[in-house]
């Protein structure tokens, strides 16, 4: 699956090399709106530090890679969804996501993670998903709060960023409640 669609305007595709550049202008030309909630904003600095994430993921054998999706908005890249530190052996994944500051607001960050939680409970196996969120994020904290996912807590400094540690709340959602849900 490297390219999925989800409606007539939007759709995503597996991360590619040939997609640097544009994911790195994405992120030059957002990086004070990215930079508050997104500590990778700090390191990347030129179109290198981007190509060497886009390697870290696509140079992994299959299997041992987690998927990262590029986000396209009526032809426009919009952003990046994707999986992050894959358990198969206890069935669970996280999921994390971003937008260009222009592309909030249409509904394109919800629809695409109700997209990948399909994927992640239909195609993956898993049993669990988790989103985290910076204490104060509330436009990122709205998208599982919006799909049925269930605050557990607070991960106390759970993300380094700009020199200290923030606070991150832990949302998840299971197998079982997606199955008696709408999706």
């Amino acid at each position: 699956m490297d390219q999925l669609i989800i409606d007539d305007h939007l759709n995503l595709e597996k991360i590619k090399l040939a997609h640097t550049e544009i994911i790195f202008n994405c992120i030059d030309e957002n990086r004070e709106f990215l930079y508050t909630w997104l500590p990778f904003v700090e390191h990347t600095r030129q179109v290198h530090d981007t190509e060497l994430f886009i390697r870290s993921i696509i140079d992994k054998p299959y299997g041992e890679r987690d998927d990262v999706y590029e986000i396209w908005y009526k032809g426009e890249f919009a952003g990046l969804i994707g999986f992050k530190d894959t358990d198969y052996i206890d069935h669970k994944v996280e999921i994390g996501y971003w937008l260009a500051k222009k592309m909030t607001g249409k509904g394109i960050a919800l629809k695409s993670t109700k997209k990948v939680i399909n994927i992640a409970f239909r195609n993956m196996n898993m049993n669990r998903i988790q989103i985290r969120c910076g204490i104060g994020n509330t436009r990122s904290a709205a998208i599982p709060r919006k799909l049925g996912f269930k605050l557990e807590g607070v991960e106390r400094e759970g993300e380094r960023h700009s020199g200290k540690y923030i606070d991150l709340e832990v949302y998840s959602l299971l197998k079982k409640e997606w199955i008696t849900s709408v999706f």
